[in-house]
Order: structure tokens, then sequence, then C-alpha cells
């Protein structure tokens, strides 16, 4: 960390919002899910929630959105939590290089998917979370997961944006159909994928997200609520996986850039962890080529810089 003083976290927040407020608006909208090209592209928002219990925050950042593919994060831990290190026989734990919903590196790699954060490896994981379970309990485990890391019980799953996922999601069910050919879903193909389109679905705003994503930044447990939710070697597992699979193919440059581990989703939020400072959490609807936040990126790339916070030392 840069110097001996504390750092300004607000100052710091407030000058990154006030510096990007320009650009609002850049970036694409993910507008192939319908009810996500409704959204405003000039939203901004940012939160950061130190492992102290300080929340600093800009912009709007009390404000739900959809959360997307951030919710693979907390799938991965609640199937890490229910069959352990087993579940790597089902996906792999290596950076993909190809587009998050790449049909043709599923079929070379006989279904089972590169990483758990591409859409392949994430509707393996839905199907293991689905063990013991119909799909209903299945989302509701999902929710009331969340809702326990966030400490906040009014997060929901925004049933516009899953029906809007259902109806259009074609690329989905053909992935899932492939992993179903290889023998590599347990349950069928209609009822995982009703599970993994509510589990994206989650609405939360970037308070919340960065709340339930504490523990990830604080050893395992939530220094908020003394929820102990997993191991510290699972959370650090669980980080490196964000650092080099968490932006699809553009992980790579997210760890060149941010050096934190991040996961981020197409409806324009991303979640990092700063182990042993804080979990900060931002959202701009508009990506860029790789469908990362374009803005998002930029943000955290700033904070990063600002903060001295990084994985690779300061």
């Amino acid at each position: 960390m840069p110097g001996t003083e504390p750092l300004d976290l607000q100052s710091i927040v407030d000058d990154i919002h006030r510096e990007l407020t320009p650009r609002l608006g850049e970036g694409k909208v993910a507008d192939y899910i319908p009810q996500l090209a409704h959204v405003d592209p000039k939203r901004f928002g940012m939160a950061v929630v130190t492992v102290d219990g300080h929340v600093y925050k800009a912009g709007d950042a009390e404000v739900p959105f959809s959360i997307q593919s951030i919710s693979k994060v907390f799938m991965l831990t609640l199937a890490l939590g229910k069959h352990g290190e087993s579940i790597w026989n089902r996906v792999g734990r290596e950076p993909s290089g190809s587009a998050f919903n790449s049909i043709v590196q599923l079929e070379h790699e006989h279904g089972i998917p590169r990483n758990p954060f591409i859409n392949a490896g994430a509707i393996a994981i839905t199907d293991l979370v689905l063990a013991g379970h119909t799909p209903r309990e299945a989302i509701g485990e999902v929710v009331r997961f969340v809702r326990y890391l966030a400490d906040e019980e009014d997060i929901v799953i925004d049933h516009e944006v899953a029906r809007s996922e259902a109806a259009t999601g074609y690329r989905n069910v053909a992935l899932a159909n492939f992993m179903r050919a290889f023998g590599k879903l347990d349950h069928p193909v209609e009822h995982v994928l009703g599970v993994y389109f509510h589990q994206c679905a989650l609405a939360m705003s970037c308070v919340q997200l960065a709340k339930a994503g504490l523990f990830l930044a604080a050893s395992g447990s939530n220094p908020l609520t003394q929820h102990s939710v997993v191991s510290r070697q699972r959370a650090r597992r669980i980080n490196a996986l964000m650092l080099t699979c968490g932006h699809y193919d553009g992980s790579g440059d997210f760890a060149y850039r941010v050096g934190l581990p991040g996961k981020s989703g197409v409806g324009g939020g991303i979640l990092v962890a700063a182990p042993g400072k804080a979990s900060i959490a931002v959202w701009s609807p508009g990506l860029n080529h790789n469908g990362n936040s374009l803005l998002g990126s930029l943000a955290l790339e700033m904070l990063a810089s600002r903060t001295g916070w990084s994985v690779f030392g300061a």
C-alpha cells in the first residue's frame, strides 16, 4: 500500500465517480437479453465494503441490477459445499480463451467445460447444486444463500429477466444438450436451465453485492455478520479461479490492469475481492467487446491504482 497515511476511501470512490461521469453511456448494453436492453446505459454505481465493516459508495450504488454471471461465484461456493473437490470431475479450472458461450470448445473437450465461470461450466455447476432438489427448491436455496451472505432479506429474482433469458437462451440450451449428450448432466436439461436462468436473474445493488462477496476478501468469513462461509483455503481457491477465469477471454487483461480476483456479468456488474482489504462491486451497463463492463473495469483499475491493492504486490 503506498505511503503510510490511511486511505480516504470515500474520497477515492467519489473522485472515480466524478472522473467517469462524462463517459457514462459508453459501451454496449447486452441487448441480446431483451429485458436487459431496457436498462439505462448511463447508470453507474460503486461500493467498497472493507473487512472492518465500513461501507463507501457513490452513484447508483443502491439501485438493484441483474447480476447475471456474477451469480456463478455463489453457485460455485454452494456446489463446493455440497460436493467438495469432486466437482472438478465435471468442470475444469483453466481459462477458456474463447467466448463465454462457445460451443466449439465444449464439443472438442467432450462435454467437460473449461472452467465454472463460462456458461457451460456454470450450467454444469447448476446441475450439481440441483442434486436432491426440485428446480424450485434449488432456486430457493440460491436466494437464501445470497441473502445469508449479504445479510439482506430483500434480495430477489427479477422474474421478467428470467423469462426473457428463457425465451432467448438458445445457445445455452445447445450447451446443456451437448453436455447431456456426453453424459455430463444428471438432470433434465429444462430443469437445469430453469435454475440457471433464475440464478442469473438475481437483482442486487452494488452495496448488497459487495457485502455478499466479503467472505472472499476476509479468508472465508463475513466479518460483518461473523458467519463462517468457507474455509480459508477454499476462499483462496475461489479467488484464484476468479482471477484467472472471471472475465471470460478478457481475464488476462483484467488481471494485468487491476490485479485482483473478480467476476463480471453481462448486466454490467463486476464483483472484486481485495484479500485482507475489501470487497468491491461496480455497475455500469455498457459492455466492452469481451462482455465485461467498460466503465466498471476502468473504475476498478483506477481504484487498484489509487489504493495499491493488488494480489501481485503494491
